[in-house]
């Protein structure tokens, strides 16, 4: 059977990481047998990353390539009929997802308006963890993100980055059924792993209040929560 490995979970979403989530709600929608694994330590993962699957002996890093792994190997059909213009939406959305990203870790790791609560926040739910790791954790991530970019802006320019994505995909998200259909497609399992972790996330960024003040957003992340924790 296929195994996902992923971040663990926090404030009551499968995975704390967008990337996880969006793997294992594309799983989910997919109605895919699959077993699950949460690990903190990514050192064995393919370029140190998560997530990443270990299917029939072969392991697999990077969404993306997981997910369209699973959708040649098993014959996945969530996306069969999208247009040629859809698919292209799906494409800027996922980049669009990726720099979201970052701004979203910033706000965990390096903002300091934020990052207390969620330290405690990860020692209350995973009591394996200490605040030396975490710590160790925060340094090596003000690196990647110094590097990246993110870590060059001031908080509130960063979050500004952030608002922007966010503010693009509220008008993308439809008030009823879901962005290309009335059933999810990929892209939907792409953008409630990554909003989910947002609305959610039980500290009150400004991210958090932008998705909670658009009902369409709140619908949609809500019905693919439901969707997806409920047994396959």
């Amino acid at each position: 059977m296929l195994t996902l490995y992923s971040y663990p979970t926090l404030f009551g979403v499968a995975d704390n990481n967008g990337y996880g989530l969006k793997v294992y709600a594309f799983l989910k929608l997919a109605g895919m047998p699959f077993l699950h694994e949460h690990i903190f330590d990514a050192s064995k993962a393919p370029r140190g990353q998560l997530p990443y699957i270990v299917d029939d002996g072969e392991t697999i890093g990077d969404s993306e390539t997981i997910i369209a792994h699973v959708k040649h190997k098993y014959a996945v059909t969530m996306d069969d009929g999208l247009s040629e213009a859809q698919r292209d939406t799906d494409f800027l959305v996922t980049r669009l997802l990726d720099d979201l990203y970052w701004v979203m870790s910033y706000s965990r790791w390096q903002d300091e308006r934020y990052w207390k609560q969620f330290r405690d926040a990860l020692l209350r739910e995973h009591p394996q963890l200490t605040e030396e790791c975490l710590i160790a954790a925060k340094e090596f991530n003000a690196k990647r993100y110094y590097f990246q970019g993110i870590g060059r802006y001031e908080p509130d320019q960063a979050m500004a980055r952030g608002l922007a994505d966010l503010s693009v995909l509220a008008k993308l998200i439809p008030s009823i059924g879901f962005v290309h259909r009335p059933t999810p497609t990929t892209i939907d399992a792409a953008i409630y792993g990554f909003i989910a972790n947002i609305y959610f996330y039980d500290i009150e960024t400004p991210l958090k209040k932008f998705v909670g003040s658009h009902e369409n957003m709140v619908r949609h992340c809500r019905a693919i929560h439901a969707a997806v924790s409920t047994p396959a």
